[in-house]
């Protein structure tokens, strides 16, 4: 792998012949960003509405937006199977804002109806630090797992949920730094899956991003050397 500066930041780029295939879930929020983001690190980027989409991706983002709409557009367009069959076989997901409530396992005040696809063991509230006019932004500590990436991270919090407890297989990686919600948590990992309260697409700071595509390209390169490595046959 090679690295680069861009406005002051180094990211990871992706070497010959590891360009991985992400998918950014396209049925409702803020896709474009996302797209722009991925395709800035070298990955080639692609929406998914379709359920044959789903089969084609080597990750797949969910941006933010409204959670109870995507879900239930998620089951119209009949991607929900094929998206929990996919996460559950390992494939790597990030969620941002809403994204992050479509991937835990539970929400407090969920609407009814509401359902989620899962993955994260963790309890999270939906619009937990209030309504639109009470977004703000805050720069975080964030635990990198990239030793290319440090520093804080500049948070834009919108309409954003947060996590109320994970469990003991989950990472946290970021927790509001100051004011009424100090401490909260707004950034997981769990193996292959990642999720942000925050809206790390706004701005140009790639470096979540760029954890991410190593994330998926672990895998798939994890998933590769399984695929071509038979079990040997020793002769004399």
């Amino acid at each position: 792998m090679s690295t680069t500066t861009t406005d002051g930041e180094t990211i990871t780029t992706p070497a010959p012949g590891e360009r991985v295939r992400i998918g950014v879930l396209a049925v409702q929020g803020d896709v474009r960003e996302h797209l722009d983001a991925l395709t800035a690190l070298g990955a080639e980027a692609v929406t998914v509405r379709r359920p044959a989409e789903v089969e084609r991706v080597d990750g797949l983002v969910i941006p933010g937006g409204e959670s109870t709409v995507m879900d239930k557009l998620v089951r119209a367009f009949e991607l929900r199977e094929p998206l929990l069959r996919r996460i559950a076989e390992g494939m790597p997901a990030y969620g941002s804002c809403a994204g992050m409530i479509m991937l835990a396992d539970r929400i407090v005040d969920a609407r009814p109806d509401q359902q989620t696809l899962g993955g994260l063991d963790v309890t999270v509230r939906r619009n937990a630090f209030g309504r639109q006019v009470d977004s703000f932004e805050q720069d975080l500590e964030y635990a990198w797992s990239d030793p290319v990436a440090s520093g804080t991270v500049h948070a834009v919090f919108i309409r954003a949920p947060w996590v109320e407890d994970a469990g003991p297989d989950v990472q946290v990686l970021a927790r509001v730094s100051e004011g009424a919600a100090a401490g909260r948590i707004v950034a997981v990992r769990q193996g292959n899956l990642m999720a942000t309260s925050f809206h790390p697409e706004v701005g140009g700071d790639r470096r979540i991003h760029a954890e991410f595509v190593s994330i998926v390209r672990a895998h798939r390169l994890q998933q590769s050397g399984a695929s071509q490595s038979p079990e040997r046959e020793d002769t004399a």
